[in-house]
């Protein structure tokens, strides 16, 4: 029998002001003659922050909506109108002194108005820096003045086992602490376009996301993101975003507003066991190079389909998802030192990391639904190219969104929500345009499709 799990977006809260190298929990208070951790959440806890949300969502569909005779018949409009609705999450105070608050992207999506709440009762309106829906994190700005911040640990660092903290507000029952191990890392969950999540059985619940995950110096390592609740509630399967990703992000959201991913212009899959073999590795890790775009960054490098992508600036590269995150993360013009091993030769290249260009559009620049997907304008030596309108889908990531939404490589995306699409500047056009994507119309081979958004 097979059981459904549902994959629940958490929402959970933290915070931390720094704490000596020495700290450690549990301790023995020496007065009550009890181990605890008190002493270390004294200075976790004042950084933890509430976000209340007023935002306006979708009104309700209707069937009779989408009959074009009853909306005339009864002056109705072509879309339900929208509702206003409230949302509540986390934060991390991870800046005092300009006041920046990290938190998740679907925690202030679609927000109108944003309300930070402190553990002293000092309520701020906050302003939205910037969001990435690729990581699920977002920036937030609020008055500095007698904050406490929570330091930013290393997690690259972490290894299985680690003790780890929750501290939220969990069903709205007020500021609660969880304790717990790291019981994973580098998972990937298919709900983002970027993911390196740590697994931990610190209990997180509903009401726990944007919040921060602790070690037990008081440094945040990660931002409580998702669990996984076949029935709804805590199961001991938690996850979050590693410090170093938010880290990455937030510098662009405060630096540009929004995070600009560059590329190298290559294909890749992961190494299997007998890929290992043909291409004599010791170990099957890596990212094979399967293709080569003309002009691209890769090529300048000198990199060529078969080469194995093994290290990229001294960190150790396992598969094709783990190249994929280290690239999509860094700003575009950087220098990459990229080795890869060649006909059993390990070389090393310098990559400069490059825009999508012209005529190229990523997934989460058009709408979040199409996120782990890249749009390119049909080449020349496309056997479509001349004969069919439309934006060639150069990439879809498995697990994306715009894999679940039906997207493959090698689709032709011919309308968006029944609008023609001729070109990538067109579809961006349309995108923005559009307040949700529901349909879409697809060639995959010589077979038209109409995808639907589930």
């Amino acid at each position: 029998m097979i059981r459904t799990i549902w994959l629940l977006f958490a929402i959970s809260s933290l915070a931390v002001s720094p704490l000596s190298a020495t700290a450690a929990v549990p301790s023995l208070d020496p007065e009550r003659g009890v181990m605890t951790m008190a002493p270390l959440l004294d200075k976790t806890t004042p950084a933890v922050v509430n976000i209340s949300v007023r935002l306006r969502v979708p009104g309700q569909e209707n069937p009779l909506f989408r009959d074009p005779f009853f909306r005339r018949f009864f002056d109705l409009p072509g879309q339900p109108p929208a509702r206003e609705a409230m949302s509540a999450g986390s934060g991390v105070i991870v800046d005092a002194e300009a006041g920046y608050v990290l938190t998740n992207h679907h925690v202030v999506e679609n927000a109108q108005q944003i309300t930070v709440a402190l553990k002293d009762r000092r309520r701020f309106e906050a302003e939205l820096i910037g969001s990435d829906p690729e990581t699920d994190i977002a920036v937030l700005k609020i008055e500095p003045g007698a904050l406490a911040a929570l330091p930013l640990g290393d997690s690259d660092i972490l290894e299985v086992g680690d003790v780890v903290l929750a501290i939220g507000n969990p069903f709205g029952l007020g500021q609660t602490v969880t304790t717990g191990i790291v019981s994973a890392l580098g998972r990937g969950i298919g709900t983002q376009g970027y993911e390196d999540f740590i697994q931990t059985d610190a209990s997180i619940n509903p009401g726990n996301s944007g919040g921060a995950l602790v070690n037990s110096r008081g440094e945040l390592i990660g931002i409580n993101t998702a669990i996984i609740a076949p029935g709804g509630g805590n199961v001991g399967i938690g996850f979050a975003v590693p410090t170093n990703m938010a880290r990455a992000v937030m510098d662009q959201l405060i630096k540009h507003g929004e995070v600009k991913r560059g590329r190298i212009g290559v294909g890749i899959q992961d190494v299997s066991p007998e890929l290992a073999e043909a291409f004599d590795l010791p170990a099957p890790a890596g990212a094979v190079v399967t293709q080569v775009e003309t002009g691209s960054p890769a090529e300048v490098a000198g990199l060529a389909p078969g080469d194995v992508i093994v290290e990229v600036d001294g960190r150790k590269i396992e598969d094709s998802t783990d190249l994929r995150n280290l690239v999509g993360l860094v700003e575009r013009g950087a220098k990459l030192v990229v080795a890869y091993v060649r006909n059993g030769e390990r070389r090393t290249t310098s990559v400069e990391v490059g825009s999508l260009g012209t005529g190229q559009i990523s997934g989460e620049q058009a709408v979040p639904a199409f996120a782990g997907a890249r749009f390119i304008d049909i080449p020349e030596d496309h056997p479509a190219f001349g004969n069919v309108e439309g934006v060639l889908v150069a990439e879809a990531v498995p697990g994306s969104p715009a894999w679940r939404f039906g997207l493959r490589q090698g689709d032709i995306l011919l309308a968006v929500n029944r609008k023609p699409v001729r070109s990538v500047a067109q579809l961006e056009k349309i995108a923005k345009g559009v307040d949700r994507v529901v349909a879409l119309n697809v060639l995959r081979g010589s077979a038209e499709l109409f995808l639907a958004m589930r």
